[in-house]
């Protein structure tokens, strides 16, 4: 699906492969964010991090006329606390869409698909 802004000039199509790249990468500016995760690694039962060309594989973008719900998938590091990082998550990721994407995300769901130990 497209997201469709109207403008004077005309109309602006942003597909959910764009929205998902933005999300990604500002979920991954996040202290104790270790990476993306799959967002089919429930179904799979394979855990890996994306690296940052597949960063929209670890996000949903629905959108529907109620609004745009996005869905992060991602894989935080031992020891922090991980309703702070969530929330800073969602932050990050409304903040960003809408000041470089001129859209708000009515809702910003973060799944945390494991837990890593970085640093050793």
């Amino acid at each position: 699906m497209t997201v469709k802004i109207n403008t004077k000039d005309g109309q602006i199509e942003l597909l959910d492969e764009v929205i998902a790249t933005v999300v990604g990468a500002s979920a991954t500016e996040i202290f104790g964010v270790v990476g993306m995760a799959s967002k089919s690694t429930l179904k799979d039962n394979f855990q890996a991090l994306l690296r940052k060309e597949n960063y929209s594989k670890g996000v949903v973008v629905t959108s529907t006329e109620a609004g745009i719900t996005v869905d992060v998938y991602t894989i935080m590091s031992y020891g922090v606390k991980i309703s702070e990082v969530s929330k800073n998550i969602q932050e990050r990721v409304k903040f960003n869409l809408e000041h470089q994407l001129g859209i708000s995300a009515d809702v910003v769901n973060v799944y945390v698909q494991g837990i890593k130990v970085v640093g050793e």
